[in-house]
């Protein structure tokens, strides 16, 4: 059996492997048989994003758990960070979202927690696929009255939405701020405007009308064009946009520029060290960050700690050292104080926080960080093969690093989640860069395309 998890969850196109109904139930007997104790009665939690196919997968999961003899916990449509924060609020052993995040429509994907919160360790997940692969789990059937039930939480948004107004500080309000969301159709439609607005801010809600279909369809975080338009014509203060599954945000100042999470976590790294909850004046980033996040931090006198890419490995790091703040350049930030994942909700009410006590408008926030030139190509590939193995791939690599060396850096890597070969080329000169990552690019197309 090929690998079923890649570097968030399982994810593919919906109703084709591994995204079948026969598969999905596999997924859910096998993480029940981890999660349940002999004699014990364990609950798992499942929410899901806007998908129509969300139904499909959600009662394939709820009948290969509850057919395990353990309890479901359905809250429906809300956002992953929030899935998280109700699998520890309902103290269940165990927590899965249904989305493929900011993917097209036609995918979906399936991600669990852990019952604190956190996604499960690589450990873990390939115990499950050893599960289903070698049908360890197959003839263990549960007696009639010791199956699972299922339990709709009708209260979930509304627990998710008092948890994250509470990482507002109570001394502050929204009032007078005039707010453009941008929910992407996805699992932020309901919670994100309600918060802002119990806060006090003027909201004008975009792509709040998901019908199943529409999701990330020319809107959310990979459109922010779209909130950057409307902050001008509204004449707002500030526009956010999430993706999908809401545990990302990108924001927009007030005349109309992209703030990226880079600039996100510069901005909110200082207003936290200012504050003095910046453990060991550290930030948590990934291998994708502009090098200009690790300039503005020096400038400071904050250090910037590099993972691989993935929330998973900024959450870990940032674990393992004790620190506060860490996120991606997509827009995945996480406040650990606050929650276990990124969550876009929670990072925009930093961010109009921040703005708040320095009593400045998002643009001069923003510009305490001044962003390299980065340019960023997709191939599509047939298969993966070690980038090691491909000579030509190999030589334009050399050559550009040549050519880059101490003004720049040159990354290739395969997508966690999508067939594609990522080259990531960053220094001064954006013609220079532009150069180097199409010839790169080229020669994967070449080999692998």
């Amino acid at each position: 059996m090929d690998r079923l998890f890649g570097t968030d969850g399982v994810r593919g196109i919906a109703n084709q492997e591994p995204m079948t109904p026969e598969t999905v139930v596999k997924l859910g007997r096998a993480v029940a048989h981890l999660f349940k104790a002999p004699g014990d009665r364990r609950s798992i939690v499942i929410g899901k994003d806007t998908r129509l196919t969300g139904y499909m997968l959600e009662t394939a999961l709820t009948a290969g758990i509850t057919s395990m003899g353990v309890d479901v916990l359905l809250v429906g449509p809300l956002p992953t960070p929030g899935i998280a924060f109700i699998t520890r609020s309902l103290r269940a052993d165990a927590g899965v979202v249904i989305s493929a995040s900011h993917n097209p429509f036609e995918d979906n994907g399936i991600k669990f927690f852990s019952g604190d919160g956190l996604k499960l360790p690589d450990a873990m997940e390939a115990r499950i696929e050893e599960l289903i692969a070698s049908g360890a789990i197959d003839r263990i059937r549960p007696r009639a009255h010791e199956i699972g039930k299922a339990y709709r939480i009708n209260d979930a948004a509304g627990r998710y939405i008092e948890f994250a107004k509470n990482s507002f500080p109570k001394r502050l309000t929204l009032r007078g701020l005039k707010i453009v969301v941008d929910c992407a159709h996805g699992a932020a439609y309901r919670v994100s405007p309600t918060v802002l607005r119990e806060l006090g801010a003027e909201v004008v809600a975009l792509n709040v009308t998901p019908d199943g279909l529409n999701i990330n369809a020319g809107c959310g975080s990979l459109y922010p064009d779209v909130v950057q338009q409307a902050v001008l014509a509204e004449k707002a203060h500030v526009g956010i946009t999430h993706d999908g599954d809401g545990d990302r945000l990108l924001c927009v100042d007030e005349r109309g520029s992209l703030v990226d999470g880079d600039q996100i976590l510069a901005l909110c790294a200082l207003d936290m060290l200012a504050e003095g909850r910046l453990p060991g004046r550290t930030v948590v980033a990934t291998v994708m960050s502009n090098v200009g996040l690790e300039v503005a931090m020096r400038e400071a006198g904050i250090t910037v700690v590099r993972t691989p890419v993935g929330d998973r490995c900024v959450l870990e790091e940032m674990l393992h050292g004790g620190y506060a703040l860490g996120g991606e350049q997509s827009g995945h930030v996480i406040f650990a104080d606050h929650n276990t994942t990124g969550d876009g909700i929670v990072t925009a009410l930093q961010v109009l926080a921040a703005m708040l006590r320095a009593g400045k408008p998002l643009s001069e926030l923003a510009a305490c960080m001044r962003r390299f030139p980065q340019v960023l190509e997709n191939v599509r590939v047939r298969r993966r093969e070690d980038l090691v193995t491909l000579p030509k791939v190999q030589a334009q690599i050399r050559a550009a690093e040549g050519a880059l060396t101490g003004v720049g850096r040159v990354l290739v890597r395969y997508s966690g989640t999508e067939p594609l070969a990522r080259v990531m080329v960053e220094g001064p000169d954006e013609a220079t860069i532009r150069h180097w990552a199409g010839e790169i690019a080229a020669a994967i197309q070449e080999a692998l395309g």
